[in-house]
């Protein structure tokens, strides 16, 4: 009887699980049915075979239920099927990563305890039937496109440790209730819409290990004091949110805490010394804001530092000693504040930096010799101090270094040997000191500089030949030694940097002709040669760059004719010939027809009318006429003679055109006018015909004018302004918004439309300033439409931590620094430079 029962029952539980196992078969069907294109990878989830649904690529089972669905990262759309909820044994479900959009709503799940529809498109809210997920522990909602308030559902999960709603569009308050959410370990409110203030309640959450609050969401008020109750905080996130106030000294409580983020707000007064007690801190940003005093003494412990950050502040004092003894130290950015003294003697010693900037401060003294003395530094930027001496031999063999900005300085001495061949070497500027001595060759036959995109030695004491190495900067595409003493001839080897885009010599004491090979640069589109001692013809194959948009020769000994050829160079819109020995008669076609007379200035046998300079024209000899008077009659009646017949054809021709004008073309109304075709026609001249306006007539026109169109246009939807008309005589938008802002990104509300102080700040500075590099002046410092859509949309919510100021090209134009933008991060933050 016993067995019968057994086996009764052992039957009874086959049958349910069967039931069981046939009811999730069904619900995965009906759910891959509303993945519209499905991933050919969902093949193995086979309709016609109900028990090989194990075996399903996402599927887990366990007892014959399905309890794990893992579909992250297929590329599934489009919906995701109310069916989902029949899997009522899932314990783990994933929908990350893929294209799925409409609302969803999971409930009934009673065993679910991690459930992740990060990186997708799903809007509408969130406020499920949350009792239903009553075992939920991981909840992960990121980057999608949800719009409401944040639900408040979420208060019931009890046993909830990982919340994660940041890169939404929620908006409203943070509730005070969510303080009463003890049991969380990880809480990321960032990159949303909220706004108020941070709820102290908060400060409840002890359990907490990670707290993101910034990017996009704009609180009043400052940190909350209880945050010091956070005591199992390892990272802490609350930046780009508008904080101000003081930066709350309970802060040091938080023992476990090593990552602190507080950049890109208001917060003001000095740097807490007990934030010397987080002696666990790996990385420290405090930058963009508005802190005072010194850097605290205190922070003589933070021994485990790889980052520290406090650029863009009021910080005086001087850089503390003790940072040369941490030895894990990666990233010191310290630029634009006021400190003074000197730069330690031993930093960079430890071995691991890698990226500093110290730039736009007040630092006097040298280069300490040991900043790469273990080859990890990749980023030196001191630019706009009080340096001087040498740059230091070592830097010549520092194999590591991507950029180095030495600029604005009082820098003397020669450059390292090697320094500017560094195999991996994309940026170098020492412009503006008082560099002297030759340039080395590249004596390193294994050393290949193939990386260096921009090199700037301008205006220092730099002598001798141009060595003839610089041809083996292949990716070369700036190129500026101007203002210096450079002397011989412009070596022909020029002509092998196919890529560089801006070439300037000028104000030198070169000499020699102009190298032929030149013209073999296609991509150049700024010659500047002028103020050198260069002699001989412009060379006739400098017409074969056909991007070239300024040329200035200027104040040199060139002699001959100017190339004919220079004419049919269309993209040429500013060209300088003056002050040379040009002679013969000056071409008029192409481009030589929109060049102001200014340009040919200082050529005195050069001769055409424009320079009120008519060339005088070889008179052929004949048999004297009897008398000039009476040639001259009857020349000036036969070409009187002509006007009349002239004038008389054009009068018929222009009746002509009157009677059948509206016959040979025709004008759609699309409503009603007070004009007619005649009308039209008789006012039709040269000048107002479409396509007959370094407009059209002139070929000014290339991509680059189309980039600085764009910035326009960018202007005129910030400002919701005209481009011209509403800023006085001669004065456009463009002008206006330099003038108003003085090319600063944080001035931008002194141009913006009020409409639009809705729109959050960061976004209308970051289209501020991608709309001020495309008006550069120089085309050739403006960027492309490529990199423009990259600016544009790379500036949401990705993660970003690498801290620099900005290349000096928008810098010299208009403003000091520019610091670029930084997004939301996910779990953690990448810290690359």
């Amino acid at each position: 009887m016993v067995l019968v029962i057994v086996a009764t029952l052992f039957f009874l539980l086959g049958t349910s699980a069967s039931t069981s196992l046939i009811s999730d078969f069904h619900a995965l069907l009906s759910l891959k049915q509303g993945f519209e294109f499905s991933n050919p990878v969902l093949s193995s989830w086979d309709s016609s075979n109900s028990s090989s649904i194990c075996s399903w690529v996402g599927v887990k089972c366990l007892h014959g239920r399905v309890i794990s669905l893992d579909l992250s990262d297929m590329g599934l759309c489009c919906f995701v099927s109310s069916s989902i909820n029949s899997l009522d044994s899932l314990v783990y479900l994933s929908l990350s990563g893929n294209n799925f959009s409409r609302s969803i709503e999971i409930s009934n799940l009673s065993s679910l305890q991690s459930l992740d529809i990060s990186n997708n498109m799903f809007n509408g809210g969130l406020d499920w039937n949350y009792t239903s997920l009553a075992n939920l522990e991981v909840f992960d909602a990121y980057d999608n496109n949800f719009t409401s308030f944040l639900p408040m559902g979420v208060l019931s999960l009890k046993k909830l440790k990982h919340l994660e709603f940041g890169g939404n569009f929620f908006y409203g308050k943070i509730p005070q209730s969510y303080g009463n959410l003890v049991g969380l370990e990880y809480l990321s409110l960032a990159g949303n819409d909220l706004h108020g203030s941070i709820p102290s309640e908060l400060g409840n959450l002890t359990n907490l290990k990670q707290l993101y609050l910034g990017y996009y969401n704009s609180f009043e008020g400052g940190i909350p004091l209880e945050f010091g109750n956070l005591l199992n905080l390892a990272h802490l996130d609350i930046s780009s949110c508008d904080l101000d106030g003081k930066i709350p000294h309970e802060l040091g409580n938080l023992k476990l805490l090593d990552t602190l983020f507080l950049h890109i707000n208001s917060l003001s007064g000095p740097i807490p010394k007990q934030l010397g007690n987080l002696t666990g801190l790996v990385n420290l940003d405090l930058s963009d804001n508005a802190l005072t005093g010194e850097i605290p003494s205190e922070f003589i412990n933070l021994k485990e530092l790889k980052l520290l950050n406090l650029f863009m502040n009021q910080l005086h004092g001087s850089i503390p000693d003790y940072m040369v003894d941490f030895p894990n130290l990666e990233t010191l950015a310290l630029w634009m504040n006021n400190f003074t003294g000197v730069i330690p003697d031993k930093l960079g010693q430890s071995g691991k930096l890698q990226y500093l900037d110290l730039s736009s401060n007040k630092l006097t003294g040298i280069i300490p010799q040991g900043l790469c003395s273990s080859n990890h530094l990749q980023v030196l930027i001191l630019l706009r101090n009080f340096l001087f001496g040498p740059i230091p031999e070592g830097l010549g063999t520092c194999s590591s270094l991507i950029r180095v900005r030495l600029g604005q300085n009082y820098l003397n001495g020669s450059i390292p040997d090697g320094f500017i061949y560094l195999p991996v070497l994309a940026l170098v500027e020492v412009q503006n000191n008082y560099l002297s001595e030759t340039l080395s060759e590249n004596f390193n036959s294994n050393s290949k500089p193939e990386k260096l995109l921009q090199m700037n030695l301008s205006n220092n004491l730099l002598s001798g030949p141009l060595p003839h190495s610089l041809s083996n900067l292949s990716s070369l595409q700036i190129l500026l030694l101007n203002e210096n003493r450079f002397s011989g001839q412009i070596p022909p080897s020029i002509g092998e940097l196919k890529q560089v885009l801006k070439l300037d010599l000028s104000r030198n004491l070169l000499s020699g002709e102009i190298p032929p090979e030149i013209g073999n640069c296609s991509r150049l589109s700024y010659l500047d040669l002028s103020q050198n001692h260069l002699s001989g013809q412009i060379p006739p194959e400098i017409s074969n760059i056909h991007i070239m948009d300024y040329m200035n020769v200027s104040r040199n000994h060139l002699n001959s004719s100017i190339p004919k050829s220079i004419g049919s160079m269309k993209s040429l819109t500013v060209a300088d010939f003056s002050f040379n020995d040009f002679s013969g008669k000056l071409p008029e076609s192409g481009q030589f027809s929109f060049f102001n007379a200014s340009s040919f200035a200082g050529n005195p046998q050069l001769c055409r009318s424009l320079l009120n300079n008519p060339c005088n024209f070889t008179t052929i000899t004949t048999t004297p006429r009897k008398n000039t008077s009476e040639f001259k009659l009857i020349f000036m009646l036969g070409l009187l003679t002509c006007s009349l017949v002239f004038v008389g054809a054009a009068i018929v021709k222009a009746k002509s055109v009157k009677r059948s004008g509206s016959d040979s073309w025709k004008m759609t109304a699309f409503q009603k006018v007070d004009f007619t075709v005649l009308d039209i026609l008789e006012c039709m001249k040269d000048g107002n015909i479409i396509g007959r306006g370094e407009y059209a007539y002139t070929l000014r026109v290339n991509e680059k004018s189309d980039v600085y169109s764009f910035g326009v246009v960018l202007l005129e939807l910030l400002a919701g302004r005209k481009p011209v008309g509403d800023f006085g005589e001669d004065i456009d938008i463009v002008r206006w918004s330099k003038k108003t802002t003085n090319c600063r990104k944080e001035n931008v509300d002194l141009i913006i439309d009020p409409r639009l102080m809705a729109v959050p700040r960061g976004e209308a500075m970051h289209m501020f300033f991608v709309a001020m590099l495309c008006v550069q002046d120089n085309s050739v410092e403006r960027p492309t439409m490529r990199e423009l859509v990259q600016m544009l949309s790379e500036f949401p919510r990705d993660s970003s931590s690498s801290h620099e100021s900005p290349s000096s090209s928008l810098n010299q134009q208009c403003s000091d620094t520019v610091q670029k933008e930084k997004s939301c991060p996910k779990l953690s933050i990448d810290l690359l430079v």
